[in-house]
């Protein structure tokens, strides 16, 4: 699972500074944790912002749900909703955090804080990437949550973070065509192989995998008897990947395998 970086923590925090209302009051009163108790929403809103200031956040949002459930037609309520999935992606109760940004979005869609609200589904997506041995389901709904915030909100601070995590999926999720494929290959199973290697090399091209994948190609053609595809993958590899280890490699087995064809 990814780690929350410093600079989407800082993000995150300013965002939660700027929803939470400021107030005066409440002084050094202590309220109870129970949720259904029938309280005024200055003192429930109150005590949800202080547990999550004091790091207890499935305990504040809990009480923001509370905002929302006692007082709907409240202020405080909009902003509750929002706290409350804040609140749960700082626990890692990402379905719960999708679930109330959602609800927020559903309710008002044309809010200022709606691309806050966008950011943080595609963050909880994002969180729970697993390895490439893994399902990617949650990978391309992440990709396609984070794709969203960079359409709708192009100008935003959320939009620059969200790119930065696209190339980052892509790459994960060009890792897992290449697992795939390197099984394929180990199995013998050279067609399979070397389609899941030109999806890299065309649909991921500008990740850390494409070398790797043209190199793959070079060995799959060769095996499927194709020598002068094989000779294309390499050429592609020398003109972009000249000095990688990658083309060495293909290099030689064009020349031992393809003498009558060149890699550059």
């Amino acid at each position: 699972m990814p780690a929350i970086s410093p600079v989407r923590f800082a993000v995150l925090a300013t965002t939660a500074a700027a929803l939470a209302l400021t107030a005066g009051c409440a002084g050094g009163s202590k309220v109870k944790d129970t949720a259904y108790v029938a309280r005024d929403v200055d003192t429930l809103y109150l005590a949800a912002k202080d547990r999550l200031d004091r790091g207890r956040a499935k305990e504040a949002a809990a009480l923001f749900d509370e905002v929302e459930r006692q007082h709907p037609y409240s202020p405080w309520a909009r902003r509750a909703q929002l706290m409350s999935a804040f609140s749960y992606y700082i626990d890692r109760d990402y379905p719960k955090a999708v679930q109330s940004a959602q609800r927020f979005l559903q309710i008002h869609p044309g809010n200022k804080d709606a691309p806050y609200a966008y950011y943080l589904i595609a963050l909880s997506y994002y969180e729970q990437i697993s390895d490439v041995t893994r399902d990617q389901k949650i990978t391309q709904q992440a990709l396609e949550t984070l794709t969203e915030v960079t359409r709708r909100y192009p100008n935003t601070t959320y939009a620059g973070d969200a790119k930065l995590k696209i190339d980052l999926v892509n790459d994960h999720l060009a890792g897992k065509e290449m697992e795939i494929g390197r099984f394929y290959e180990r199995s013998g199973k050279w067609l399979a192989a070397s389609l899941r290697f030109r999806t890299v090399t065309e649909k991921y091209q500008q990740t850390s995998h494409t070398p790797e994948a043209l190199y793959r190609q070079v060995e799959t053609y060769l095996a499927l008897g194709i020598p002068e595809e094989a000779q294309k993958a390499a050429a592609v590899l020398g003109s972009n990947y000249p000095g990688s280890e990658w083309y060495e490699k293909a290099f030689k087995l064009i020349n031992k395998h393809a003498p009558g064809t060149t890699a550059a």
